[in-house]
């Protein structure tokens, strides 16, 4: 419903077509009805929003004419595979290896995982800067919703989980998760993720004076 929702809109009805490929503003105008006006005061604000960008310009009747296309981020979002493809690999080789295997196959991923959005670099500071840097990384960079929190350790605790179509099934999957976090931070994690009912992801870490 909310889908249908957004692609009714003027906004929704341009990366409709920008799906198809880039386009002009006059070739917008004309599929949607609109006046060119219009649909360049769209562009701007999706430009500005980072949903669109400039690919170029094309021979027009007078002047050359702008080309637009979908940013790479915004197409990666609108795709419906990536879900249905990662369960179904993470089917087949929960059903080929031990639990075992895939624990060390996962730990293997989330440590992968954390060296490629770090570029290899921790963040540095005491301890709460580093899980605070963790938790933005979490939610910049996978979608996350988390934040801080401090009740005699520290946690990393989550709004929902930007894996959730996965973790009910495969809880071994928030392993992965687990192992890109105490790669970013530097110090022992253990992911306490609630999965029932509306995931939520979940990451504490021991008191800052027993890691001394």
């Amino acid at each position: 419903m909310f889908r249908k929702q957004l692609f009714d809109t003027s906004r929704g009805r341009i990366v409709t077509l920008l799906q198809r490929g880039s386009t002009t503003v006059d070739a917008l105008a004309s599929e949607l009805r609109l006046t060119p006006s219009a649909v360049r005061s769209q562009l701007t604000a999706m430009e500005r929003d980072g949903v669109v960008l400039r690919s170029g310009t094309r021979p027009g009747t007078t002047r050359p004419s702008r080309v637009f296309e979908l940013t790479p981020e915004v197409e990666q979002l609108l795709s419906r595979a990536y879900v249905p493809l990662l369960t179904h690999v993470v089917d087949v080789f929960t059903e080929r290896l031990s639990a075992r295997e895939v624990e060390v196959l996962l730990r293997k991923v989330g440590r992968a995982l954390a060296k490629q959005l770090t570029a290899g670099t921790r963040p540095v500071g005491d301890m709460r800067s580093r899980l605070i840097a963790a938790s933005e990384l979490l939610n910049a960079e996978l979608g996350a919703v988390t934040h801080v929190e401090k009740n005699g350790s520290y946690v990393i605790q989550g709004a929902g989980c930007p894996l959730s179509a996965l973790t009910g099934k495969h809880p071994a999957v928030c392993v992965a998760m687990e192992t890109l976090v105490k790669e970013v931070t530097g110090v022992p994690v253990r992911e306490c993720c609630d999965r029932s009912g509306r995931p939520r992801c979940c990451f504490q870490v021991a008191a800052e004076s027993s890691l001394r």
